[in-house]
């Protein structure tokens, strides 16, 4: 039979020039300059070796088959994401005229963790889209026993892993099987409505679930918060048993206690190790600590728990005095029917005008609670105190806050002029503040008790409370910035750095340089939420060769 004769070189090179101009806006000119003259001289060549043209056809050259883009042929020219190329390296894929995905994806690279897992959830999302599908079908019986097998499979694995490194080792070959199984579900002629149906209804369960993880995260969240951690837990119950087995060098040392002349330091608590940093920080950088006398305000429930703790501990000459502020046969009307810590409120406010609500700022404004309006009555004999939080780590000695003149005011405080008055109306209505004058926080505070006295601030406070009862969240922050309105002496800043229980961003030189470092915010130091490279500065100051930490698991 004769050899068909092959068309004219005119109209083969007319047929290149159409595939080019096809090609034309993907790839760069240049790529098929070589080809196309190659291509002429086969043309041209064509009559003489008529049987290895027939064999070999048109070549195509391997500039054609587009590469995927990654790492390895990817380049960066001045700045510019760029495609390796041997034909020419000047001309670039990934210029914005071919589309700024390629850019956008290489300047935005990030590494994958726990790929393998993410990659077993999508074969097993996939997996469950086909299965009901091909189970209905009786001649792929083997098929949809595999696939079941292989789907029971990953989701045992999964629930047992949430990264790579909990995956067992034989994990691989599963994954083979499973895309091997899935590659022959996808092969068989199925009636794709079913299959957008059944993964539309996966995506539907999926989201679902994820709605009910977000809001379990906030509860569970909201809970460790709100909790006392068993180890800590485990540790006051510990102490409070050998406190009532071994408590016969119960020595008070009362002419101390009372003595107006010394450095007098207050800490409101139901923690007995934020209690014994707070108090072991001070000590430690403290130049005199024979002056120095710590009064522990606490509860039933921790009373001989921290007896016990501040017994058994010394902290160089400073003494400690534990009292439990819920006994009315000690403090007659200074008392309380429960322990009430300093209170904190979470306020978020835009960083401008037409910020988006996403970039809100937030911040945790702590102020007095009700056990500190019983300060001068407890403390008769007192003249002035330092009131500390038991969510600080002091860095500095303080005795300098002993000399500081006031000028009439009634306490001395940190000013947080990030929050004005008039972004806390919400929690204030409409009483009259000036509108950019600052907040102020607890954490450390000098308080002269005499003019407190003089002022009577202790039954201002109660009258408002009494008078703002209606509102729930906001009585206590209203009726205390009334209370003391124009009685703040604004401390200077460098005594305190708020924030390390919520704010990731602080700067670590200013908390290396600050006096007092406040952990205010919901992840506190002792709690497993706390900000990690926070809590170097906290518990360095926990004794670590204490047997009651190590037993109750508290130093980890």
């Amino acid at each position: 039979m004769p050899l068909q004769r092959p068309s004219p070189s005119g109209d083969r090179s007319s047929h290149i020039d159409n595939l080019v101009r096809k090609l034309g806006p993907t790839l760069p000119k240049d790529v098929l300059k070589g080809f196309v003259n190659e291509a002429k001289n086969e043309t041209g060549s064509i009559n003489a070796t008529p049987k290895t043209q027939q064999k070999k056809g048109i070549p195509i050259p391997p500039q054609v088959v587009m590469q995927p883009f990654t790492s390895k042929n990817i380049s960066r020219i001045n700045g510019k994401a760029k495609m390796k190329s041997d034909v020419d390296e000047s001309e670039g894929f990934c210029d914005l005229k071919y589309g700024s995905y390629c850019i956008w994806r290489e300047e935005n690279r990030e590494e994958m963790h726990d790929s393998m897992v993410k990659k077993l959830k999508d074969q097993l999302f996939v997996a469950r889209a086909y299965f009901p599908s091909i189970v209905k079908i009786p001649a792929q019986s083997k098929l949809s026993g595999e696939l079941k097998q292989n789907i029971q499979e990953v989701e045992r694995v999964l629930s047992e892993s949430t990264t790579d490194a909990d995956l067992p080792p034989e994990i691989q070959k599963k994954s083979r099987r499973m895309e091997a199984v899935i590659a022959r579900a996808k092969s068989v002629s199925l009636d794709c409505n079913n299959i957008d149906k059944k993964l539309r209804q996966i995506f539907d369960l999926t989201e679902d679930e994820a709605n009910f993880h977000m809001k379990q995260s906030a509860f569970l969240y909201q809970l460790a918060v709100q909790t006392m951690p068993k180890s800590l837990h485990c540790l006051s119950m510990r102490l409070t048993v050998e406190y009532f087995r071994d408590h016969l060098f119960d020595k008070e040392l009362s002419e101390k206690y009372s003595d107006p002349t010394l450095q007098h330091y207050v800490i409101f608590s139901n923690n007995v190790i934020a209690s014994s940093v707070v108090i072991n920080s001070t000590v430690v950088h403290a130049i005199d600590t024979v002056n120095q006398v710590f009064h522990v305000l606490t509860d039933w429930q921790n009373y001989y728990a921290m007896k016990h703790w501040f017994l058994r501990n010394t902290f160089r000459d400073a003494v400690v005095q534990v009292l439990n502020i819920e006994d009315p046969d000690s403090y007659g009307k200074a008392t309380l029917s429960h322990l009430t810590l300093p209170v904190e409120f979470r306020v978020s406010f835009p960083s401008n005008d037409s910020a988006p609500a996403i970039n809100n700022r937030t911040q945790y404004v702590s102020i007095f609670s009700h056990s500190h309006y019983l300060l001068p009555e407890i403390f008769k004999n007192l003249e002035k105190v330092v009131v500390l939080d038991d969510d600080v780590v002091v860095q500095q000695d303080l005795s300098a806050l002993w000399s500081l003149n006031m000028g009439g005011k009634v306490t001395g405080a940190i000013e947080i002029c990030s929050v004005k008055m008039d972004q806390l109306r919400s929690y204030l209505g409409d009483h009259s503040f000036q509108k950019h004058s600052c907040s102020w926080m607890s954490g450390l505070n000098v308080i002269d008790l005499a003019r407190w006295r003089d002022l009577d601030i202790s039954e201002t406070y109660w009258k408002l409370v009494k008078e703002q009862v209606s509102m729930k969240e906001g009585s206590a922050l209203l009726a205390t910035l009334l209370t003391f309105q124009d009685q703040i002496y604004a401390l200077d800043r460098v005594w305190v750095l708020s924030g390390l229980g919520h704010d990731y961003g602080l700067d670590i030189e200013g908390i290396k340089k600050a006096a007092v470092l406040h952990y205010n915010g919901n992840m506190k130091p002792w709690l497993d939420l706390g900000i990690p490279k926070y809590k170097e500065y906290w518990k360095k100051f926990l004794n670590h060769e204490d047997q009651y930490l190590s037993e109750c698991n508290v130093n980890r």
